[in-house]
């Protein structure tokens, strides 16, 4: 993959040391125009000539790029347009890093002069404007063994291996150089969380299956999270008949990832996440169309924001008790697939007609579900997974859905997402949706009819759950393919970390 930003923090060097910097210096300009630190870099005063001929006003991420400017000893001047500063908030700031980093091009030697004229940036605006660098600057090119067609050597035959690129040295001159060490500290674990996510969403599904990622879950244990991994014989012995239905048509297995970070109170009980890890869905024996198919290598979106979360909250030390869960399979097609019709009995001790196996998700979580709420007895549950195309059809792709037996969770995950702008819409559950899973040869069947389809899944998960707060989060149209922005150039987005990591940092901790 491309070499990550090496981050550092600076404090405002002296006008004359700005003159005869190299290299290239991005500086900030609000409504107000430019900071004087900001002119410090530009005493031919060209980017006072460019600005109007650029019609350049400030705008938010708006750019103007000088080459070579005068009386500097500079390869790149560029100005980023910061917009209002009342409007500069958490997630702008991170939408200014990652313009950054959408214009570093080439360079390997970068100052970022974080000043505004009428304003002062502290040590965590500074930290999240370096997080929206390294976010924006992830990219997921492992398997590419060629050059691009635009370095002169072309990209078919000949076109030799990639040479290894130099990380780029990013230094952000603040007023607060310690703060904002300090406090990048803290969104840098929060971030690598992200990139895992992103990097487990990315991995093709002959890569990644069920004993893969079960060991990259593992590896959690280097950050002080107690890992357990159960086999097909252990959750077969737990009675999870739901979970291993669907696994059955698949020769790589099941497991199920139980992580555990304890850093709260002794006595305290935990919060808890559960994630579908489908590692790749053909949909069984309803098989999907061809068109498309591909993309169920994402159908682990879930259980990798789990797993993100979890990296997150142990690099940070997180005072709080987090479970974390996945169940992982995959939903393949041979002889021993579970067929339409079939009837499982889940850890619950319910029995499940499954009418349509690609419906396969809840029948995964359902178990995971059981299995969380009876041994760990969690505060609340919040469940994640690419669930069903229906909540992108009510939805689109810009918020997760959202469904709830809690008020209260509810209401603060919807909080935590507009803070982190990974935004999620409440929608209903009721008694008349609930009926529509009734069947008439088991307890239950795995989907009811035509309408409200993301509906009736949550009312699915919600029958494994007891009376605990839950949340059940359709990740669907957010994870994976989602529209690309400032901080995401990746098909996998890793949507769920940021978000779950403010739900537990603004009320969870001790």
């Amino acid at each position: 993959m491309n070499p990550r930003p090496s981050i550092a923090f600076a404090k405002f060097v002296a006008p004359q040391s700005a003159a005869n910097r190299k290299g290239t210096v991005f500086v900030l300009s609000a409504d107000d125009g430019l900071s004087d630190a900001a002119r410090a870099y530009d005493p031919g005063k060209t980017l006072d000539r460019a600005f109007p001929v650029a019609e350049f006003t400030g705008k938010f991420a708006g750019t103007v790029e000088i080459l070579a400017p005068e009386a500097t000893s500079l390869d790149r001047l560029v100005a980023i347009g910061a917009g209002r500063v009342s409007g500069l908030d958490e997630y702008a700031w991170l939408k200014l890093g990652g313009t950054i980093a959408a214009s570093l091009r080439k360079a390997t030697d970068v100052a970022v002069v974080l000043d505004l004229a009428g304003a002062s940036p502290d040590g965590k605006d500074a930290a999240n404007l370096a997080a929206g660098i390294l976010l924006r600057g992830y990219s997921f090119d492992k398997y590419k063994t060629r050059k691009d067609k635009d370095d002169g050597q072309g990209s078919g035959q000949g076109g030799g291996k990639a040479d290894p690129k130099k990380p780029v040295k990013v230094t952000i001159h603040t007023a607060d150089p310690a703060g904002a060490k300090k406090a990048f500290t803290d969104a840098e674990a929060v971030i690598d969380g992200v990139l895992l996510a992103r990097d487990l969403v990315n991995e093709p599904a002959n890569v990644l299956g069920p004993v893969e990622f079960a060991a990259r879950a593992k590896d959690l244990e280097v950050l002080g999270v107690k890992v357990e991994i159960l086999t097909e014989k252990e959750m077969k012995k737990l009675g999870m008949g739901s979970l291993l239905g669907v696994a059955q048509g698949s020769p790589r297995g099941a497991r199920m990832a139980v992580m555990q970070w304890n850093g709260g109170k002794p006595k305290d009980s935990p919060v808890a996440f559960v994630g579908k890890g489908v590692t790749f869905d053909t949909g069984g024996n309803s098989i999907k169309p061809a068109s498309g198919m591909e993309d169920m290598k994402g159908d682990m979106g879930g259980a990798a924001a789990v797993t993100g979360l979890m990296h997150a909250l142990a690099a940070r030390k997180a005072k709080a008790n987090v479970v974390g869960i996945i169940g992982l399979v995959e939903n393949a097609v041979d002889g021993h697939a579970q067929r339409p019709g079939d009837i499982v009995t889940s850890m619950s001790g319910q029995t499940i007609e499954v009418l349509n196996t690609d419906a396969e998700g809840r029948l995964v979580l359902a178990d995971a579900l059981w299995y969380c709420n009876d041994r760990f007895q969690p505060k609340f549950m919040v469940n994640l997974a690419t669930l069903t195309g229906a909540i992108m059809v009510a939805l689109g792709l810009h918020y997760a859905g959202l469904f709830s037996n809690n008020d209260e969770l509810a209401q603060r995950l919807t909080a935590a997402g507009q803070s982190t702008q990974e935004r999620l819409w409440r929608m209903p559950l009721g008694a008349e949706y609930d009926k529509l899973i009734d069947s008439k040869n088991a307890d239950m069947k795995n989907i009811g009819g035509r309408y409200g389809g993301a509906i009736i899944a949550a009312q699915f998960l919600q029958r494994f759950v007891k009376d605990t707060p839950w949340a059940h989060l359709d990740i669907a149209g957010t994870a994976m393919g989602s529209p690309l922005n400032e901080i995401n150039q990746s098909w996998g987005s890793g949507f769920g970390v940021r978000l779950l990591d403010r739900l537990v940092r603004d009320h969870y901790e001790s």
